[in-house]
């Protein structure tokens, strides 16, 4: 362990919790996707916790589609994240505390929530526990979603951006760069990705013309930890706006989320969540036509996640979230079938991924 960070990190512990908080060891955790770098800090002292988190900033705070994109066209006056853990916080949604926070050196001190994500917590558990596990993320999506758009705050970055048209195509451009043209042994033809351009930007048109409300962005079961029977919200910093769809289809549909959560529980939590949200005094919305945008937004994350794992893989050099790309291939396969007019792109597809045959 680097000597220098366990000082600074001592340091602000102790900041934090007084100048006699001890730090006891400092370990390396998992990361995530992003270049960020966390660490479990073990602590010793009066009327502090046993335990906290470290965040290790590194590189930009911001997607690697906001800046290719250029969404924001003046420098951000803070930290993302710290952005939004301040508005999501207001509105009641269960995020970490924030103990303290140093970005000039690049140090954040979070509550420590432990090591069970929601995904983690419903394996082996029967259907109608994880169900009710599910409805409590439901719940807090909805706080996002609803009482989060109604408080549109200005000075909340979340609602500077939002998922239009050219970020819709990057994203599905990112699979047909990655997914198909950059993956070795694959011949994709003019025609081939022609057809698949013409769908993509007909998905990214129909998307991008609905009604938006925020959303997380990532709001998938590894992102939401259970703690003392609470279901909370982590890794927030890429919060936009979009259709309410996008984040329920990320919950329900991500990685292989649909190894627990069958088709029939699906449509449990869906109904679930539209009755939640009517409950919640959004307006009421046609159940098929919404459940087509659902499905639309479903095959675009999960063209998008395809094209970031490949990403990852060969250019980043981190296979280890190769593994998540059989099962989301099936599940592409499975929403072509049930979207109108897009049953065309399986062969297509299927002659460049065997999960689709």
């Amino acid at each position: 362990m680097d000597q220098t960070l366990e000082k600074l990190v001592g340091q602000k512990l102790q900041a934090s919790f007084g100048p006699r908080t001890r730090l006891v060891s400092l370990c390396p955790l998992a990361g995530d996707a992003s270049s960020r770098r966390y660490y479990r800090a073990y602590l010793d002292g009066a009327s502090v916790p046993p335990s906290a988190i470290v965040m290790e900033l590194s590189g930009s705070s911001l997607p690697l589609s906001s800046e290719e994109l250029a969404i924001f066209k003046e420098p951000l006056k803070e930290l993302p994240f710290l952005n939004l853990h301040r508005f999501l916080r207001g509105l009641g949604v269960r995020v970490p505390e924030l103990y303290g926070h140093w970005v000039e050196e690049g140090i954040l001190i979070l509550e420590d929530l432990g090591d069970h994500s929601l995904w983690e917590r419903v394996q082996g558990l029967p259907p109608a526990q994880v169900l009710a596990w599910y409805e409590k993320a439901i719940d807090q999506l909805l706080l996002i979603q609803i009482v989060g758009s109604s408080k549109r705050d200005k000075d909340c970055i979340a609602f500077k951006q939002r998922f239009d048209s050219r970020l819709y195509m990057w994203e599905f451009e990112h699979f047909l760069e990655y997914g198909l043209e950059k993956r070795p042994g694959v011949n994709i033809s003019r025609a081939e990705k022609r057809l698949l351009t013409d769908r993509f930007t007909a998905i990214s048109q129909r998307l991008a013309n609905e009604p938006p409300a925020l959303n997380h962005r990532d709001y998938h079961s590894w992102n939401l930890m259970v703690h003392r029977g609470e279901v909370a919200v982590i890794d927030f910093q890429d919060a936009l706006m979009a259709p309410p769809q996008y984040d329920l289809a990320s919950l329900l549909n991500d990685r292989e989320t649909d190894r627990i959560i069958r088709p029939d529980m699906e449509q449990r939590l869906y109904g679930y969540y539209l009755q939640k949200r009517e409950a919640m005094g959004a307006t009421k919305v046609a159940r098929d036509e919404f459940f087509e945008i659902y499905v639309l937004s479903v095959l675009q994350r999960d063209f998008k996640v395809v094209g970031r794992f490949y990403y990852l893989e060969l250019i980043k050099g981190r296979p280890e979230y190769k593994k998540y790309i059989p099962p989301t291939l099936r599940r592409i396969k499975r929403n072509l079938l049930r979207a109108p007019t897009l049953d065309e792109l399986v062969p297509v597809l299927a002659a460049h991924f065997e999960e689709m045959r």
